[in-house]
């Protein structure tokens, strides 16, 4: 077979930032309760990973002032969830539920705050090896770097405009400058079935493009062609970078990271 049946419709891009005095009871009920009750045990899941910014990390982040989160120093862990393209309103609609039960039975970790919580289509891929791995496989595949790259476009100017122009433009430059090997683009949708009480609402526009650059080292060994970015995205007269920030994959079943993020 040249296509496969199972393709990828949406994410789920979920970062939190936990209070400091709880960040190992945080990370302990994350991984070992809610990444599964929450989210991966619904109907339509693909995968999911969890992500995380040391400190070092987040002090890459840019720019200062940002829609995302206010402070870079805030939004330690990120999860992400791939879902299904036919199933996404089947997850909505289990994951409204199943958060309203969980939150009764007392199991939605209050010590934490939800720095950008967001579903978002999935839109289109970039490879250095257009055989190498697929977006559905991407969580799978246990990249050991990420990079979250959010735009905004100019007023006038369209997603599929800016999204044109940085393809053809700096894409290729991030490749072949990078550890990068994956890139996938998303722009936000609502959370199917509402969002929760527990969920405030993103600060994500309908002029927004999300970018996650799959790397196959720490992004922070190359970070200059990622901070490189954000004046190349604003010469460029489409948009503007409005939040940048590596991540490191979690360690699941230990707490490692949960002293080196503050």
């Amino acid at each position: 077979m040249n296509e496969y049946p199972v393709k990828l419709g949406s994410m789920l891009f979920t970062l939190v930032e936990p209070h400091r005095e709880h960040v190992v009871a945080y990370n302990r009920w994350y991984e070992r309760d809610h990444f599964y009750a929450g989210c991966l045990v619904g109907p339509g899941i693909l995968s999911g990973a969890r992500w995380v910014a040391t400190r070092e990390l987040k002090k890459l982040r840019y720019p200062a002032d940002s829609p995302i989160t206010a402070d870079p120093m805030t939004g330690s862990y990120l999860a992400t969830y791939f879902i299904e393209a036919s199933q996404s309103r089947e997850w909505g609609a289990w994951a409204a539920k199943e958060f309203q039960r969980l939150m009764d039975d007392g199991r939605m970790f209050e010590q934490r705050d939800h720095v950008h919580t967001q579903m978002y289509a999935f839109k289109g891929a970039g490879y250095t090896d257009p055989d190498g791995v697929p977006p559905e496989l991407a969580l799978d595949h246990r990249y050991p770097g990420l990079v979250a790259l959010f735009l905004e476009a100019n007023e006038g100017v369209s997603r599929g405009d800016v999204a044109g122009w940085f393809n053809m433009n700096l894409a290729s430059h991030v490749f072949k400058r990078s550890s990068a090997s994956l890139a996938l683009s998303f722009s936000p949708i609502p959370i199917p079935g509402g969002t929760h009480d527990d969920i405030p609402k993103a600060g994500s526009s309908l002029r927004s493009l999300l970018y996650l650059w799959f790397c196959d080292a720490n992004p922070a060994d190359d970070w200059d062609v990622f901070a490189g970015l954000g004046e190349h995205v604003t010469d460029g007269g489409f948009a503007r970078v409005t939040f940048c920030s590596p991540f490191i994959p979690t360690i699941p079943g230990t707490d490692t990271y949960t002293d080196e993020l503050w």
